[in-house]
């Protein structure tokens, strides 16, 4: 008789470890699908009752494909399309959400995770390889300032845009708020500079030295290649962090041309509190970006933060 092999403990805990790690998978993923379902649907089926997961019922079936009811009005209606003959594709696309919104936060979380990449590099390499006089307290220091949230600081950062405007000097909204993403975000991003900096053994570049390089040489032809993948962990986070941010935007912004997608949201929430699928469309539209950015960073990201918990 053949014998049956029984699972081990081991394979049965791996087992349970897939499964529970599935449901939560699942359990994250209905918010999405119900938002994309929503976004093509119209209103009529999604305030029916009873509701309808899917807009495929007749009144002999429960679910016909070919009676599917799907719909992009949604859609229509956040991008806006107008006929227009200069443009090669026969139209253009007038709605804010894609004409304003949108590059107006591509543009801050760009600049903000661009400048904190290189201002925490700079910093979490000087921490970690030089020792100077009050550098355990100014780490500790930074690291308490990251338990500030933004929140607190936003009457006092609002009073000051206020006074700026009225001053002779130069003021522009849009490089104040990304002064302000950039000194937000920024202490987080100099302790994670510094783990990845300080798991790169300084006989590497000791070895550079001898071979004739020069510190700056070697810190960008060995230590920086080396500590790229927390760096792009850190321009990441910081890119998305600002990509969802919403009240200093809509704060400290005081022109709507300015304001960023968070703003926009809020804006046909505001004027389409009934249309449904109007909201979801624009919510889809502003998550397709950062969905899409870690669909071809994902590698990278997962790398630092494994490499970051082992060797940090």
């Amino acid at each position: 008789m053949r014998k049956i092999s029984l699972p081990s403990g081991r394979s049965r805990n791996n087992l349970l470890t897939h499964a529970i790690l599935i449901l939560i998978c699942l359990i994250t993923m209905v918010p999405i699908a119900t938002t994309i379902l929503i976004s093509f649907k119209s209103q009529p089926d999604i305030t029916r009752y009873p509701p309808v997961l899917f807009p495929c019922d007749t009144p002999e079936k429960t679910f016909d494909l070919s009676a599917c009811r799907w719909s992009v009005e949604g859609y229509m209606r956040v991008l806006a399309p107008k006929p227009s003959d200069e443009s090669p594709l026969g139209f253009i696309l007038t709605g804010n959400l894609l004409r304003v919104y949108l590059p107006n936060t591509l543009l801050y979380a760009t600049a903000s995770a661009l400048c904190v990449v290189i201002l925490a590099g700079m910093s979490g390499y000087a921490f970690s390889r030089y020792r100077f006089r009050g550098r355990k307290a100014l780490l500790t220091a930074i690291l308490a300032i990251t338990g500030v949230p933004l929140l607190t600081n936003l009457l006092a950062l609002y009073q000051m845009a206020v006074n700026l405007r009225k001053s002779p000097l130069p003021f522009d909204d849009r490089i104040f708020l990304i002064v302000v993403y950039i000194g937000f975000f920024l202490p987080l991003s100099v302790w994670i500079a510094k783990g990845f900096f300080d798991a790169i053994p300084r006989e590497l570049e000791e070895a550079a030295f001898i071979d004739g390089c020069s510190p700056i040489g070697a810190l960008t032809r060995i230590t920086m290649p080396l500590a790229m993948p927390g760096m792009s962990a850190i321009f990441l986070l910081t890119f998305v962090n600002v990509w969802n941010e919403f009240l200093a935007g809509y704060l400290l912004v005081s022109k709507n041309e300015y304001k960023p997608a968070m703003f926009g949201l809020y804006d046909f929430l505001g004027q389409n509190l009934i249309n449904l699928q109007v909201i979801a469309a624009a919510c889809i539209l502003i998550a397709m970006p950062i969905v899409v950015l870690f669909l071809f960073t994902r590698r990278t990201f997962l790398k630092a933060m494994v490499e970051g918990a082992i060797k940090g």
